[in-house]
């Protein structure tokens, strides 16, 4: 039951469709994230093959920025040129129109990508989608609270309720309570070849987080957040994990699903459905943890583990796990 890998990226690129994933996999099985079919670089940067270099807008400034996001329309690009260093401090919530483009040079030539960022304690979130197709890329976002101590501050980057939301090729950390959330009304969410790192909020910290919507998480690399991917399991909260490397700091396991009891909502679902695969977990914490039961199920395959088995995935029900690896003999059990 693969969902996603068709329409992440071009279809030149990703499998057409899910039976011919299966397929492919059959004949060349693979484990964790090493094997990425993308094209691209797991965490984008340096090799990163769709940078922009021009837009309709080019921006330098805070001011050239904010005027930009109130002028541009549906299908222009918002250009952030190497070097700019754009400070927001002071703003939050601020809008993208639908159809947005914001684009950086992130892994052009050795660019790190133009930086936006925020020194205000309570952002949450600084950006926010007004409406469906955005599109954020080749950029850095840095938040004000990289560490994991308990603040009575929230710092959240991006959050959407829109369909089409892409986030690629871009530098996300220092965010305390969330880097990306999406909520209801969210479809077709992707986040793919991202560096996601510092979301440490003891309670929260949440690399990306997700509720009544489904979102496709490919090709990323993760650390130092408390919970990498989260979701409070509502109904329609649905997602696919795959090709992610999953470095080892965190504080506690790294994707979740919540269930019921969690939302005091007296059910036990764990939102719709799951689909992790192909990712390599190197820490030492439990990978997968599926705190209900997934309505249509869960499926936990083709992982790289760095613990045992049976302390890798927690689930209540309705979970496959089958052909994974486990520890540096990466040891298959079926």
């Amino acid at each position: 039951m693969m969902r996603i890998t068709a329409w992440v990226l071009s279809a030149a690129v990703w499998i057409a469709a899910s039976t011919a994933s299966v397929a492919a996999s059959e004949k060349k099985e693979t484990f964790g994230c090493e094997s990425n079919p993308t094209g691209d670089p797991i965490g984008g940067g340096p090799g990163y093959r769709d940078v922009r270099t021009s837009g309709h807008f080019t921006v330098k400034t805070a001011d050239q920025l904010l005027a930009a996001l109130k002028e541009a329309k549906a299908g222009q690009v918002i250009f952030l040129p190497d070097g700019a260093e754009i400070d927001l401090t002071g703003h939050k919530n601020l809008a993208i129109p639908a159809g947005v483009i914001l684009a950086g040079t992130r892994g052009l030539k050795g660019s790190a990508g133009a930086r936006i960022f925020t020194t205000l304690k309570t952002t949450s979130p600084l950006l926010r989608t007004a409406g469906d197709k955005v599109r954020l890329t080749g950029l850095r976002f840095e938040g004000p609270l990289p560490g994991r101590e308990r603040v009575p501050y929230f710092s959240g980057f991006l959050r959407t309720t829109h369909y089409g939301l892409e986030i690629d090729n871009c530098e996300i950390y220092n965010w305390n309570c969330y880097a990306v959330r999406a909520g209801g009304g969210a479809t077709k969410v992707r986040v793919h070849h991202c560096f996601i790192h510092h979301c440490q909020l003891s309670g929260y910290g949440y690399g990306i987080s997700l509720g009544g919507c489904d979102v496709y998480i490919i090709a990323n690399k993760f650390d130092w957040c408390r919970h990498h991917i989260a979701s409070s399991g509502a109904p329609g909260s649905s997602y696919e994990a795959a090709y992610n490397l999953v470095l080892p700091n965190a504080s506690s396991h790294y994707f979740d699903m919540h269930g019921g009891r969690d939302r005091g909502d007296s059910t036990d679902i764990a939102g719709d459905w799951m689909e992790v695969h192909h990712n390599t977990f190197r820490g030492g914490h439990p990978a997968v943890a599926i705190r209900g039961v997934p309505s249509q199920g869960a499926n936990i395959h083709h992982n790289w583990f760095a613990k045992p088995a049976d302390q890798s995935v927690r689930s209540s029900g309705n979970t496959r796990v089958w052909r994974n690896v486990y520890g540096p003999e990466k040891i298959l059990e079926d």
